[in-house]
């Protein structure tokens, strides 16, 4: 079976703004390459979205949440097994406090 990924606002939003941050302060090349990085990172889950562990920090939430590392990010996600989709909800910079991955989006 093959999953559809969606993502939320608040996960493109996220996306674009690593984008941004790499160009300014790194290149466009680099940035290019952590962007593609993720991007491929999220194909899998079309594949398999169980690969991805629970996000402890998140458990209180109404919707079970799972991650996949790629590169310092944190790719984050919940499914809808019945409808067979997988919605990106947010792109976390692992090198911040952990705690601040409760944010409201």
């Amino acid at each position: 079976m093959k999953w559809n990924v969606i993502w939320s606002n608040f996960a493109e939003q996220q996306l674009d703004e690593i984008f941004e941050y790499f160009v300014e302060n790194i290149g466009k090349p680099t940035a290019q390459k952590i962007i593609f990085t993720i991007l491929v990172d999220v194909e899998k889950l079309e594949k398999n979205p169980f690969i991805g562990q629970d996000e402890e920090l998140l458990l209180n939430r109404k919707f079970k949440y799972r991650y996949l590392v790629s590169t310092n990010y944190k790719i984050i996600y919940s499914m809808d097994e019945e409808k067979g989709y997988v919605k990106i909800a947010d792109i976390f910079d692992t090198r911040q406090n952990p705690k601040k991955i409760k944010r409201k989006k």
